[in-house]
């Protein structure tokens, strides 16, 4: 279990729904993030703003104290009610104009001057030229807030250049997005009855800097070539604007709309979407028009979400666009100019393929902005300015398999996937399939679900049929060079090239410790681990020898679990043998400076340790403990920087006497040191490894060198590694199974 630390609170000044407001919904999903993240020992909190006394919303639990803008008693009152509160850590302010009184939202000066809690400031706009007034009081805000947050680099150097603000006082860290995998739109449409349409749409809160009559007045041109577009107006008048000027917009866009004789072709939805019906409608959008007017428009959710959902873009060129929309992902037309918008979406809906290559290129492109990744973003500076916040203990996401039954089919689990899609054409292989059916058997161990039995059966079978040729050859007298074939086409043929060509220890030696790893697990029915065990030992009666201290590592995983629940002299002569050739690989290889078992660090290095470590456990011999323990403590030194885990990189490892690499990190490496240090704690009950291993477990969760998530809460998929520039999004079944793997090592 985790140590238990005094609860902290980050308290957000914002709106906040039920109230509708864009940026109340910024406020509640990075909410949502954090608490998903940090809770129940980090908790985020609300103060919410509200227009009027007489408007009065149903807030959550979580919203402490209201706010009513125009009262500037409140702001003082609320400030020292916070003051008063032990938990609270910081206060988080999202601002924008018009959600706080006075002129140019003054009054949050007088909740600053009062508050002496630390707070960090969100800007969600940044004029270019300010009056005098909104100057100075932006510049006041700035003075009394520890640190600040803009969405794009050109808010940033406003701040600097026009604002006279320090660089480094300010953060960028753009907008969030919801995590979704890549989707056309064809999917979406037949969902929502448009699958003979083209979809174009725009959404967001109206009013009459939205620009949208321009798109009408270009849509006849685009309508002569593509006679079922639909252009889909998403949102409702903006609570605010409906206040002073009623419908006056709608009305005139509905105007325009019959006088165009657009009628079949426009349709308004007059709703504050929900979430999952705004996602739905712009995963059916074929193009996103983001259309504002105002050229200082410092960011636009709307955009950053059409962007995230890999939708292709045509946008006036306002500040946030500008920055965003390259030409690969879409296209920039002038503001107030019908024909630009018109051969913008010409270009696209004519040009399928650079359509949809736009799309995909904005939805790779956005992946550091999902929200997880922007809550830990958030999370870093709320750290570095308010260093007495504790967010270096993170919430374990529940256990999920819904990935594995996706890239399993009757036969055995798939070796790839594109994004979140099985690659059936690329096979399967022992390796993952050994992988899967451990984490299936821990899972199953802890639920007894009927479904995650299945899996374990097909997992089982497969390493049957891995294994029925070299079984036979045995039985005939022909000795095999190994046990398992590791590589199964698709067709499930043995894939011979490959399996000749590759040295296939590491894929045996897996498969044998995941045998003896079911055999051991009294949950299981019997016949399965009856199943388990006769393979097993046919695999110990192999006539393959290992020699590869990876392969011997593995094999001495599985000795050592059987070897632990029963007397079996022929296997503990073999444990020992095998453990007694890694502590030789560790005599010839290790000095003063490099304790290890070899010249180099590549991949699970973990591995080598914590076989010993266990095979201490089934044997009791102390040097087994000892080299364990010496070289886990050698690989915490080279891998552990400010506690982060920081996996050796597969392009060009750690060799003696020269520098590591850095790039690319895999998530079998952090699971191997996961399963290493939860070995070393629960021998030594060191509480110093159960911090090493939770630290290496929260990588996943985005505690690594490019402070992104590579778990997929959304799918219980887990991301291909860590790039110098980029997580590879692909979730195939290595890096899926490591991830599990390293969850279960915590649970237990």
């Amino acid at each position: 279990m985790i140590e238990k630390r005094e609860k902290s609170y980050i308290v957000f000044l914002s709106t906040f729904p039920p109230r509708e407001c864009g940026i109340g919904t910024f406020t509640a999903d990075l909410a949502e993030a954090i608490d998903e993240m940090l809770a129940p020992q980090v908790e985020t909190r609300v103060v919410a703003m509200n227009s009027d006394e007489i408007t009065h919303f149903r807030y959550p639990s979580k919203v402490l104290f209201l706010i009513q803008q125009a009262k500037s008693e409140d702001y003082t009152y609320i400030a020292e009610r916070l003051n008063e509160m032990p938990h609270v850590r910081v206060v988080s302010i999202q601002h924008e104009f018009g959600i706080f009184g006075g002129d140019y939202g003054m009054h949050l000066l007088h909740f600053l001057a009062a508050l002496k809690k630390p707070a960090v400031i969100t800007f969600h706009t940044v004029p270019s030229n300010p009056s005098v007034l909104m100057l100075e009081v932006m510049k006041k805000i700035s003075a009394q807030v520890k640190g600040i947050i803009v969405m794009t680099n050109r808010s940033q150097e406003l701040l600097v250049n026009i604002y006279g603000i320090e660089g480094d006082k300010i953060q960028v860290i753009p907008h969030g997005i919801h995590p979704l995998p890549y989707t056309q739109s064809a999917e979406a449409k037949s969902l929502l009855n448009l699958s003979q349409k083209t979809i174009l749409s725009t959404f967001g809160l109206l009013n009459s800097g939205k620009g949208i009559e321009y798109v009408l007045d270009a849509l006849p041109e685009v309508i002569k070539q593509i006679p079922n577009a639909l252009y889909l107006i998403l949102g409702k008048t903006h609570p605010s604007v409906l206040t002073k000027e009623g419908e006056a917009y709608r009305n005139f866009l509905m105007q325009k709309v019959h006088a165009l004789g657009l009628e079949n072709h426009v349709r308004f939805y007059n709703k504050f979407l929900p979430l999952k019906d705004l996602l739905q409608f712009l995963q059916a959008t074929d193009v996103y028009l983001a259309t504002s007017l105002d050229p200082d428009h410092s960011v636009s959710g709307t955009l950053s979400y059409a962007l995230g959902t890999g939708r292709p873009v045509v946008s006036t060129a306002f500040a946030q666009a500008k920055e965003y929309i390259t030409e690969e992902v879409g296209l920039l037309v002038d503001f107030k100019n019908p024909a630009a918008y018109a051969d913008s979406l010409l270009k696209m809906l004519t040009d399928a393929s650079l359509r949809e290559q736009f799309g995909k290129n904005a939805y790779f492109r956005t992946r550091n902005m999902i929200w997880p990744n922007v809550a830990i973003s958030y999370l870093r500076f709320f750290a570095r300015m308010v260093p007495g916040l504790q967010i270096s203990q993170k919430a374990l996401p529940p256990i999920k398999f819904s990935h594995f039954f996706r890239l399993t089919d009757n036969f055995g689990m798939f070796q790839f996937a594109h994004l979140t899609k099985p690659s059936p054409e690329f096979g399967y292989t022992v390796d993952d399939n050994a992988r899967a059916l451990i984490a299936a058997g821990l899972y199953y161990e802890q639920t007894k679900k009927p479904g995650v039995l299945a899996l374990i059966k097909i997992y089982l079978t497969f390493l049957e049929y891995a294994a029925g040729p070299n079984v036979l050859a045995h039985a005939l007298v022909q000795a095999p060079k190994r046990l398992f074939e590791n590589y199964i086409n698709a067709d499930r043929s043995f894939d011979t090239m490959k399996n000749n060509q590759e040295n296939l220890e590491d894929a045996n030696a897996r498969a044998l410790y995941a045998l003896a790893r079911i055999s051991s697990i009294s949950a299981i029915p019997k016949t399965e681990r009856a199943r388990a065990r006769e393979l097993f030992f046919k695999g110990v009666n192999c006539a393959m020898q290992f020699g590869s201290p990876r392969a011997i590592a593995f094999y001495c995983k599985g000795l050592a679990f059987i070897c632990e629940k029963e007397k079996n002299s022929e296997l503990g002569t073999i444990l020992r043998f095998y453990c007694d050739r890694l502590v030789k690989f560790y005599s010839v290889c290790s000095d003063e400076q490099w304790q290890w078992f070899e010249e180099y660090l590549t991949y699970s290095n973990a591995v080598l340790s914590e076989a010993l470590l266990l095979s201490y456990r089934a044997t009791s011999e102390t040097r087994y403990l000892e080299v364990g323990k010496k070289t886990l403590d050698f690989l915490i030194q080279q891998t552990f920087e400010e506690g982060m885990y920081m996996a050796i990189g597969q392009d060009g490892w750690f060799k003696k006497g020269s520098r590591r690499e850095y790039f690319d990190q895999q998530s079998e490496d952090a699971s191997a040191m996961v399963q290493g240090l939860k070995a070393m704690y629960d021998i030594s009950k060191d509480k110093q490894y159960r911090t090493f291993m939770y630290q290496a477990f929260y990588w996943f969760l985005g505690d690594n060198i490019l402070g992104q998530v590579v778990y997929d809460r959304t799918t219980g998929g887990c991301y291909d590694g860590i790039g110098r520039n980029y997580i590879n999004l692909n979730q195939g079944a290595e890096s899926t199974i490591s991830y599990q793997l390293a969850r279960l090592a915590v649970e237990g």
